[in-house]
């Protein structure tokens, strides 16, 4: 168990953590010349049974706020010092508003100096610790009357005695089951070693010999030795404070504020969702103002912007955007702790619900749906909420990614299902919402028949932006495969069409197709138009359009415009012609592709219009590339 003392300046914190321990935690030359804490202290003592109890012993100073979340932000027991003398201060409150925004909800209290003060005004005093934790998750904390200079002060070994009885029956707050993380606050040298790292784990473990990444600048570093609770291990541990000597790094890549973790539990980000909560007798903040956020061990200046409402209200709760200036890491569930733009008063706190959040249609109800889900996957329902609205699935890196484990370990429910969706990747999605992607995507060739009654059928990756934009269409590709083995659909050459989207021939308009086909094929990169194979024909322009749309459907010809059809072998020869192009140049424009073929300018924009059309490629001005997601990339390769 980790102990972090809290409340105002000169109340008598470093002493006690001197008289419970032994250990002066004023390590600095100016700290003891003044007689105050700057920076974090630290001190442990041995418990009955081999356990080590740790302390972090915090500044009280207001200005030094930000050290002091930095090491209040992984303890798991809270001891709030206040001196019978002066009271309740202004720290004692906002470093009591810091600690339960924080979370923690273990605590005693430790009421100083009481051979200052008459019996009657630590009784008062008491009375108005009482009160001040009344309603809030220290109500109900045991007080200690002690004077906090005297290691044999009956008051100090009886809280001696409260601690370490905490601690043994006490568990971490933070998983061991999740990828590793600790919050760096502090770096150090070791002449000779090298340079050294320290913080509490917040999740995992660690082993030496590990590989792990300083983030967010991820750069990777080996451990070459593990101090845990200041003894050498092997093993560090979540809710341990930890100092590990690394390799490949120097003390000036890294400082207070970034992370050493597993090389796939954190990603840098500029944009944060979060649930905020602001303090009842604080400030309100309005949308897009400047917050200084405390997030682990680090400390940045962000712009907030609402995802419900106009601003937040003292007191209130909502969904908030925090955007910053440079990368910060963070993962689902980390407390973070927000304060006034001059830094000067503590706002409120909150939770990190989405440390990838998007920059556009943040406010969508879609998205809005999506981090209450979140926030039900962080009370511990599962993912099945956030499955479901997840219609068109979610990558299983991403839910490790929210839930802090290796891909392997995700617990899914049991309706859902793992697709392929290449390159190594997969995706997870609910059966039900599996099934019914595959219903609209019938109802979309249904409805694609019922507009373009003489067209072959539709491409598969035209399909899939008509159906479902953001599904990778690896996980595309195996849905239409599924329907094409249900028989749901069927797939002439590139076209998909419903089954049965065919038009019979009779022997003289099937004689008549063969004659056409020839032609056109004849024709090359400049097919005759449909009057003027109806002259060589001796049949009617009608009859001439219906057979060629027959052909069409059956994957024979092409047609690129309204009576201008193309032989099936002219195009893809078109096509092949074209992704060299691109190839070569990346981009193809227009006069570089009517070059290539040998056609006027207007037929060439036709034939770019065609492929455009079918999805083989994606205009950009006046150029093309190809689009990625294509079954035409498929059809020039036969």
């Amino acid at each position: 168990m980790i102990i972090g003392t809290a409340g105002h300046i000169d109340h008598g914190k470093t002493s006690l953590v001197r008289s419970l321990t032994g250990i002066d935690t004023d390590r600095l030359k100016e700290e003891r010349a003044r007689g105050i804490s700057i920076e974090l202290g630290y001190a442990y003592t041995p418990l009955v049974g081999g356990d080590v109890l740790g302390y972090v012993d915090v500044p009280g100073h207001e200005r030094l706020i930000h050290t002091m979340v930095a090491g209040a932000g992984g303890i798991d027991f809270a001891l709030l010092v206040i001196a019978a003398d002066d009271g309740i201060m202004p720290q004692t409150r906002e470093h009591l508003a810091i600690i339960e925004l924080l979370g923690v909800t273990q605590g005693a209290i430790a009421l100083t100096k009481i051979d200052r003060v008459a019996e009657a005004r630590v009784r008062t005093v008491g009375e108005q610790i009482a009160n001040l934790l009344s309603g809030g998750p220290l109500a109900g904390a045991r007080q200690f009357p002690l004077v906090a200079t005297d290691a044999d002060d009956p008051g100090v070994v009886a809280l001696r005695t409260h601690l370490h009885a905490a601690a043994a029956a006490s568990r971490t707050r933070y998983p061991e089951d999740r990828l590793f993380r600790l919050a760096i606050d502090r770096v150090f040298t070791l002449p000779g070693r090298g340079t050294v790292v320290a913080g509490m784990v917040r999740a995992g473990r660690v082993e030496v010999d590990d590989w792990l990444s300083v983030m967010p600048r991820a750069m990777a570093v080996r451990v070459r030795s593990i101090h845990a609770q200041n003894r050498e291990t092997s093993v560090g541990r979540a809710g341990q404070r930890c100092a590990l000597l690394l390799a490949g790094v120097e003390k000036s890549e890294v400082a207070r504020g970034d992370w050493l973790a597993h090389p796939q539990a954190l990603i840098a980000t500029k944009r944060i969702d979060v649930r905020l909560r602001l303090l009842a007798a604080g400030e309100g903040i309005a949308n897009r103002a400047s917050v200084h956020v405390y997030l682990g061990t680090a400390h940045r200046v962000a712009r907030a912007a609402m995802l419900e409402g106009d601003d937040l209200a003292p007191g209130a709760s909502a969904r908030v955007q925090l955007t910053f200036d440079g990368p910060l890491c963070a993962a689902p569930g980390d407390s973070l702790i927000l304060r006034d733009a001059q830094a000067a008063h503590t706002l409120g706190g909150g939770t990190v619900l989405d440390s990838h959040a998007p920059a556009r249609r943040r406010r969508s109800p879609q998205r809005l749906a999506y981090l209450a889900a979140i926030e039900r996957l962080l009370a511990g329902e599962g993912l099945e909420p956030l499955l479901r609205e997840a219609p068109e699935g979610i990558a299983l890196q991403q839910l490790a990614g929210l839930c802090g484990c290796e891909p392997e370990r995700v617990s899914l429910p049991g309706d859902a299902r793992i697709v392929d969706a290449g390159a190594g990747a997969r995706l997870v999605i609910l059966d039900t919402h599996w099934h019914a992607l595959g219903e609209r995507a019938a109802a979309a060739v249904r409805a694609f028949h019922a507009e373009q009654p003489h067209d072959s059928g539709i491409d598969r990756g035209r399909l899939r932006r008509m159906t479902a934009p953001g599904m990778p269409d690896g996980a595309w590709r195996v849905l239409i495969e599924e329907l094409l083995a249900r028989k749901v659909i069927e797939k002439t050459h590139h076209a998909l069409h419903l089954p049965g989207h065919r038009i019979s021939l009779s022997p003289a308009e099937q004689g008549l197709a063969e004659t056409l086909c020839r032609a056109i094929a004849a024709g090359g990169f400049d097919p005759p138009w449909v009057r003027d194979l109806a002259l060589r024909t001796h049949a009617g322009e009608e009859e001439v359009r219906r057979v060629l749309r027959s052909c069409a459907i059956q994957g024979q010809v092409l047609q690129v415009v309204r009576d201008l059809f193309y032989h099936r072998d002219r195009m893809r020869e078109l096509a092949v012609i074209l992704r060299r192009l691109v190839t070569e140049h990346r981009l193809v424009e227009t006069a570089r592709y009517r070059d290539a073929i040998q056609v006027g300018r207007k037929r060439a924009i036709q034939i770019l219009e065609f492929f455009d059309r079918v999805g083989y490629t994606r205009r950009i001005l006046d150029a093309r590339i190809l689009r990625t997601d294509s079954a035409w990339q498929e059809d020039t390769e036969q």
